[in-house]
């Protein structure tokens, strides 16, 4: 076979040529973001999930220099966000922010559709806002002993408004049963939004929402704020006593909310969301809004992230065990 023969000009042109193809995917590899990033919310506007992505929204979108999208996926108790975002492509542009029922749905559901460890990375911690046990104003009771005199007294007769199986209402209701030694019935709505109007129009006599939204209830009246969930008494309301200062040592339910990405996102880019997270909860105006909301906002590594995630597991197995929470 004849041999091609390159001059060495044209040999040198050849071969600078390959080496600057060569080189530029590895350039725009390095290049992230590109082009706008979808946060999903996976419950409906109004809860809690969605406070924490739209207070961080436009400092993000700032530091990133491409717009973060917020997207509302509610349905099944977080799952149908969730799988869209465990069937996106791992390359950092789909994003979900979850709670508590990340962790709890494979734990409810027989086919969750997803695994929290397996499927996913963690990317950063955003905060913990408590829930507060509210009631409506039309129930007798001002405080958690009233309550729960009230609901033994009236076995299977009064309700409380849940956001879902396995969301952080419901679990918040259920850890109020068991410590308690109470039954009040869980009846689900569509998100922390809907559950929360059924308590404040008297459908529903209980609620356990967020306290960023049952504050601004209790001051206008239309609800009856009776205690808040943490160990620790809530900046939103600090004069309201918490659930373990009210009858029942050791409640602690707080709601904590977490970015995550589809497994197999790149270790670097899992870096880089997280700095400038970080970065976002380390601004003035964003830790005001937080604050304002009553949510303590807790910068962690993607590692540890990972790791408080699987001590909450634990906790929330024994929870839906005892209980007896079930969901097809």
């Amino acid at each position: 076979m004849e041999r091609m023969y390159l001059s060495p000009v044209r040999f040198g042109l050849l071969t600078a040529a390959f080496a600057a193809v060569a080189a530029l995917p590895a350039h725009a590899a390095e290049r992230f973001p590109t082009k706008p990033i979808r946060l999903v919310c996976p419950f409906s506007a109004g809860g809690s999930t969605d406070f924490n992505a739209r207070a961080i929204q436009d400092k993000l979108t700032q530091l990133l220099g491409e717009q973060v999208v917020v997207d509302n996926r509610a349905g099944a108790s977080g799952q149908i966000g969730t799988r869209i975002v465990k069937d996106s492509n791992a390359d950092g542009y789909t994003l979900v922010l979850h709670t508590t029922a990340f962790l709890t749905s494979p734990l409810i559901y027989k086919n969750a559709g997803y695994d929290p460890f397996r499927d996913f990375k963690a990317v950063a911690m955003i905060s913990k806002i408590p829930t507060a046990i509210s009631v409506n104003p039309s129930v007798p009771a001002k405080s958690v002993k009233e309550l729960l005199v009230l609901v033994k007294s009236q076995p299977d007769k009064i309700n409380y408004a849940s956001s879902g199986v396995g969301t952080n209402s419901h679990l918040t209701g259920e850890l109020f049963n068991l410590m308690g030694q109470v039954n009040i019935r869980a009846i689900q709505y569509k998100g922390g939004g809907p559950a929360l109007a059924a308590v404040v129009s008297g459908e529903m006599q209980i609620g356990f929402s967020n306290i960023t939204n049952t504050a601004r209830l209790h001051e206008a009246g239309r609800l009856r704020a009776l205690a808040v969930s943490s160990l620790k008494r809530s900046s939103a309301m600090p004069d309201l006593p918490t659930v373990a200062e009210s009858g029942m040592p050791g409640f602690e339910m707080v709601a904590w909310h977490i970015i995550a990405a589809p497994a197999g996102t790149p270790d670097r880019i899992i870096t880089l969301l997280n700095q400038k997270i970080q970065a976002v909860l380390a601004d003035p105006a964003v830790m005001k809004r937080f604050d304002r909301g009553g949510a303590e906002l807790i910068p962690m590594s993607p590692q540890q992230v990972t790791n408080y995630l699987k001590g909450e597991q634990v906790k929330w197995r024994r929870v839906v065990k005892e209980r007896s929470i079930k969901a097809g």
